[in-house]
């Protein structure tokens, strides 16, 4: 226990360990082991972030937004001379492979790189002379503190989602990482101070429900942004509205891959390999679903069920490691008990992940590539996120039937098609009901410079994250309407006016 680390929450600079006796441990999931302790913040302290976030707000507003990029700058370039350290801390904590884990920091800078030109974006519009002798304008002012609510599966990008945006508008930000793996937040915090952003303006407590709803409940957190399943999305969105905030709560997914007759089949089980099995499935964005169009299903299975067999999964520091562990042993025991309830449905198991072991890590929490076919819309598998290594093939006759499918699901966060057929998947893009779409892309994750979110129970709330959305999101509109008088009154008017 002792040579355990422990990871504080950060308020107003510096760092501070829990005032309570609450802990969860951290855990190393290729080993299966616990390496660390995170503290689990109580009410207090999150209303002394709250309160450091606050104080701290007047004088970050007021500083020019070129002077908030200039921060930010800096901290993009401590993101590049970091980045493997991050990488190293989510293989660690998390259990991606370290390429895997190279290439989530990666994404995660490139919405500071969006946010660092966010000047240009805050500029509003204006018209002279909209009516004799009056001027109009708008502008786009923070909304004050802000904060964001993370999940595990990506613990350095999905809050650079959301912070470098925040911040770059004038807010400031408290944010509650997953306490499954807390230790990128605690080095951003670092990073941020050390490129010279002023204390108080960025804060993170760590934590479960107890800090979470302390969040919701106060009055002075003005937005809250989150990530994560869909049942919890609800409850943000509900809670939160409720209290006046304004709210983006990203839900759960059951991303479908379509796949016509004429795709190119290597280079599709080349994409929906990486796609379903990257990171374990613990991704939004994962193709869980392979939708079979008339005769692809057959050649597609076959190809499939043989590269899933030769997954390289591995502690995810392990050099060539495809597929490393899923986060927890709950977690495990939970997609398990999901295949099994796919087999008592009549589904056909080509595939199964089961009891696997790796060696040298046999108390690891690793789930093998798992692979059913004939998959109906009735059956868990189907209805239900696994968020784990599992791919569930459905086979349809006919690209009618595949929208159809894809269209009636809960979920509509993201969908690819494979094809060589220009007007179907144009056709496709028209009539699919997801938010993401990707033609011959498996993973259709916008740009930092574009905006992320789904359709349907995969999101709650008008705005979507990052680019664009997010500006609109952590700033409030303001329309002015000015006029400086040369004449002398006319007298009251009673009237409503008109613009002449």
């Amino acid at each position: 226990m002792n040579s355990r680390y422990t990871v504080p929450h950060f308020i107003n600079g510096l760092s501070v360990d829990t005032l309570g006796e609450r802990y969860a441990d951290v855990y190393n999931p290729a080993l299966g082991t616990a390496i660390g302790r995170v503290a689990l913040g109580t009410v207090d302290e999150v209303e002394a972030a709250v309160a450091a976030a606050a104080a701290a707000f007047p004088a970050w507003a007021a500083t020019p937004p070129l002077t908030r990029a200039r921060v930010l700058f800096r901290y993009l370039q401590l993101m590049h001379e970091h980045a493997d350290e991050f990488a190293a801390m989510l293989t660690r904590e998390h259990g991606k492979t370290f390429a895997d884990a190279q290439g989530e920091v990666a994404r995660g800078i490139e919405v500071v790189e969006f946010a660092v030109g966010i000047p240009h974006l805050l500029k509003g519009e204006s018209t002279e002379q909209i009516a004799r002798g009056i001027d109009a304008w708008s502008l786009r002012q923070p909304l004050g503190v802000v904060a964001g609510i993370t999940p595990f599966n990506f613990p350095v990008m999905v809050p650079m989602w959301m912070f470098p945006v925040a911040l770059a508008c004038g807010n400031t930000f408290i944010l509650k990482p997953s306490e499954r793996d807390p230790s990128p937040s605690l080095l951003h915090a670092q990073l941020l101070k050390q490129a010279g952003l002023p204390d108080g303006v960025f804060n993170v407590i760590q934590g479960d429900k107890v800090a979470v709803d302390a969040l919701l409940d106060h009055p002075a957190v003005q937005a809250i942004s989150f990530v994560g399943s869909t049942a919890i999305a609800e409850y943000i969105y509900a809670r939160g509205c409720a209290t006046g905030k304004r709210v983006q709560a990203l839900g759960g997914a059951k991303n479908h891959m379509v796949v016509m007759p004429d795709a190119d089949m290597e280079m599709t089980v080349d994409a929906l390999i990486g796609a379903a099995f990257g990171a374990a499935g613990e991704r939004c964005m994962a193709i869980s679903v392979v939708v079979a169009v008339g005769a692809a299903a057959d050649q597609l299975r076959d190809t499939l069920s043989a590269r899933i067999r030769a997954l390289k999964i591995a502690d995810g520091m392990a050099a060539g490691a495809e597929m490393g562990p899923v986060v927890s042993l709950a977690a495990k025991q939970r997609i398990e008990a999901m295949i099994s309830a796919g087999v008592a449905e009549g589904a056909t198991l080509v595939v199964d992940g089961r009891q696997l072991v790796v060696a040298g890590r046999e108390e690891g929490f690793f789930v093998g590539g798992t692979l059913f076919d004939h998959v109906t819309p009735a059956m868990s598998i189907y209805r239900d996120e696994i968020f784990g290594p599992v791919l569930c093939m459905v086979r349809t006759p006919d690209i009618g039937a595949a929208i159809e499918l894809v269209n009636a699901h809960e979920y509509g966060n993201g969908v690819a098609i494979y094809t060589r057929d220009g007007g179907v998947a144009r056709e496709f893009v028209r009539q699919i009901q997801v938010g993401m779409v990707g033609v011959n892309v498996p993973l259709p994750v916008p740009m930092a410079f574009s905006s992320f979110g789904g359709w349907k129970r995969s999101m709650f709330g008008d705005h979507h994250v990052y680019g664009p959305e997010g500006v609109r999101f952590y700033t409030r509109h303001k329309a002015v309407m000015q006029r400086w008088p040369n004449t002398a009154s006319a007298g009251a008017e009673f009237a409503f006016p008109q613009m002449k």
